[in-house]
């Protein structure tokens, strides 16, 4: 059974399907470095997941680089079936309606943002590929809307990211409300639409206020609603025997609070999970008792040095587990069939982190295995339960050797002040040419060998700053960004600095009224960190990332050039500034409600922090800059608009002659075509070895 994938997923498996690579001679001189594409090319197998019952397997793919299409297999007899695919289009998300009904949306992989013109749309299809239909409009012009064909909603409704009962022929859209005629006004409130795949008919539900955020239970029926107001946000739920929507919370949306928590999920047996710090510096996994409105005294999962960040592993009828992140995915089993599953499946892949997914009614022996670690990107298998035999399904970059790829590490430092700041080291690996590397159908590469402790000292080095800020950075595994650079030669350290998120309130809140000040000194104590520990070579140091990250860049280069030979700043703020006051030749993306309640709390009050926000704008400090940078900017960018870019250029110029700007005309916040991230990332490999790479 370990080929009828393929037929059509034949590129998805070579890397599977190899015994052993050839060796190379003993004498032979070292490979080149693995192509730009490797990394940043869309891939052909892109998702998997089991049907309800566990007997079929809806799988993303695209052949021969054409449109990404939904296939179903039926496991029990290998049959392949293509049950939906776009001429002009690509299938985007999808999910079991039931055991024999799908729905998906779409995307067009082949345009940026800026080039956009449609919403996802919603279709419906059964496993065979029959009865197709529309459910939702292709369009994102408001005007049409009153042309929309009989049960075919309009286009601004979009499908939950939570599995209904799969019990039903029946899903949950959401249709968010705007100010404004068009997709760029702040959102109101969201409806919540319970919508037949079958009909196309649709109801919608009763909310309690301006609903922003919508739980079902496991059941699949609505229970929670979060609503929003100003800078309130309530919790509300719905009483099955009453039918009547009660507030059983309320906290700053924003500042959250000690009573603060965030919804989860139902169990089987009706209890409600939520997330809570509790009055405590890590947030964890508590329940909430709907009766008395009270959160559980003790968490049922609490994580030394994370907050809890997860979600519940149930059957029908049953809570097996719960997933979460520590430093990388983990799941904690409290059915006991299912910890010996585990650990019976991490003896046969001991490499690399394998997340099981289960039927929620399996009729048949299969569970789904995502398995993948620092140097192996993710890769299915399925896993027989009768044989305890594997059948490999895809990964998501088939052409990437783990061999040649760089081990990650976690690693903590101390700030200045004395915070102690985690940050991800990636240090390059030398695979020995005359070794060969052995491959075992469906089992991950095993680890090769580090680079000898010498080859560790002295290397050039990016320190890699994430965006947000107020957001978690990364985890452990494999990574597009810090993986090529190492295979160029580069040590890449990326700190988790003060105001990240997942490491804790404390660590969160230090982090507010700090961009470019002590955010700025935790980034620049990381590269000091890495000289001291004899990593890094002190005058090889490079600073780049992308929006707040290439706001970090910028204040960077201006406040310690002595540390920073260079910068990379992509799609990064410029000033505080123009976050707030915008500019008339673009809308940006960010709420009003963020830019009035949020912001001047976590990032700096325009009038009463007036001055800080000049001594920490890249553009007031443009003059200081006299290293070589790269700036690159997506013209369709919402987020942090153009207007950010070329001001800051305009500034930079004049003064600096070491400059390269590029913008990319169809691109928004990042870049999601090929071929810019390739003609990107090429530029930033022959920008590092001009300025900082190995003579």
């Amino acid at each position: 059974m370990s080929s009828y994938l393929l037929p059509l997923l034949r590129a998805a498996l070579l890397c599977a399907c190899a015994l052993i690579t050839p060796a190379f001679s003993a004498a032979a001189a070292p490979p080149a470095p693995p192509p730009i594409a490797d990394f940043f090319d869309n891939p052909a197998f892109s998702g998997a997941i089991l049907s309800p019952n566990g007997k079929f397997l809806a799988v993303r793919y695209s052949n021969d680089n054409k449109r990404d299409r939904l296939v179903v297999i039926e496991l029990a007899t290998n049959a392949v079936k293509v049950v939906a695919q776009f001429s002009d289009r690509d299938v985007n998300r999808f999910e079991w309606v039931n055991n024999e009904r799908l729905v998906l949306d779409s995307t067009d992989k082949t345009i940026g943002a800026g080039d956009v013109v449609y919403w996802p749309g919603l279709f419906a299809v059964n496993r065979d590929g029959s009865n197709f239909r529309q459910l939702v409009q292709v369009s994102g012009n408001f005007v049409q809307e009153h042309g929309v064909a009989r049960n075919v909603l309009p286009a601004d409704h979009f499908l939950v990211e939570q599995k209904g009962a799969q019990t039903s022929d029946h899903v949950y859209v959401t249709n968010p409300k705007r100010d404004g005629i068009d997709e760029t006004g702040d959102v109101k409130y969201v409806n919540l639409i319970r919508l037949n795949t079958v009909t196309g008919r649709s109801e919608t539900v009763r909310r309690p206020g301006l609903a922003r955020a919508w739980l079902l239970d496991h059941k699949g029926e609505p229970r929670i609603c979060v609503t929003l107001d100003k800078n309130t946000e309530a919790v509300w739920y719905l009483d099955p025997a009453g039918k009547q929507w009660r507030q059983i919370a309320a906290f700053d949306t924003y500042l959250g609070g000690k009573d603060a928590f965030s919804p989860l999920a139902f169990a089987p047996d009706g209890t409600f999970y939520v997330l809570s710090a509790r009055g405590k510096d890590k947030q964890a996994l508590h329940t909430f008792d709907l009766a008395t409105g009270q959160l559980s005294a003790e968490p049922l999962v609490v994580l030394a040095d994370y907050d809890f960040s997860g979600s519940l592993i149930t059957t029908r009828d049953k809570l097996l587990g719960v997933r979460y992140l520590s430093d990388a995915r983990s799941t904690v089993w409290f059915d006991p069939r299912m910890k010996a599953l585990q650990a019976a499946i991490d003896a046969a892949l001991p490499a690399t982190v394998n997340l099981v997914e289960v039927p929620a009614r399996a009729e048949a022996p299969w569970v789904l295995v995502r398995a993948y670690s620092d140097r192996q990107p993710g890769r299915y298998m399925l896993y027989n339960l009768d044989t305890g035999k594997f059948n490999p399904v895809g990964s998501t970059h088939e052409r990437v050797d783990p061999a040649r790829m760089a081990e990650q590490e976690l690693v903590r430092y101390t700030a200045r002040d004395g915070l102690k700041v985690p940050a991800w080291l990636t240090l390059p690996t030398a695979v020995p040419a005359a070794v060969p590397t052995a491959v075992p159908t469906a089992v991950p590469a095993a680890v090769p060998a580090a680079v000898p402790t010498a080859q560790r000292k002295n290397l050039p080095m990016v320190v890699l700053v994430h965006g947000g800020p107020y957001v978690r950075g990364n985890e452990w595994g494999w990574s597009a960004d810090s993986q090529f650079l190492a295979s160029r030669g580069y040590a890449v350290l990326e700190p988790e600095f003060r105001g990240s998120t997942g490491f804790g309130s404390k660590h969160y809140r230090a982090g507010w009224k700090q961009w470019g000040l002590k955010m700025q000194d935790d980034i620049a104590d990381a590269a000091k960190w890495a000289i001291a520990e004899g990593i890094a070579d002190p005058k090889r140091i490079c600073i780049a990332g992308a929006s707040y990250g290439g706001y970090a860049t910028l204040m960077g280069l201006a406040n310690d050039p002595a540390l920073f030979k260079c910068g990379i700043n992509w799609v990064g703020v410029t000033d505080i500034n123009l976050l707030y006051t915008g500019h008339w030749s673009f809308t940006s993306d960010a709420s009003a409600g963020f830019l009035k309640y949020g912001a001047p709390t976590l990032i700096g009050d325009p009038v009463k922090d007036a001055a800080q926000l000049r001594a920490t704008s890249p553009l007031q400090q443009a003059a200081r800059i006299r290293q070589p940078l790269l700036l690159a900017y997506g013209a369709a960018d919402r987020r942090v608009p153009l207007y950010h870019g070329k001001k800051f250029y305009e500034a930079l110029r004049e003064h600096n002659p070491n400059v390269e700007w590029v913008v990319y005309q169809e691109e928004g916040h990042g870049w999601s075509l090929p071929r810019n991230r390739i003609d990107f990332w090429s530029r930033v490999e022959k920008f590092l070895q001009r300025h900082i790479g190995t003579p």
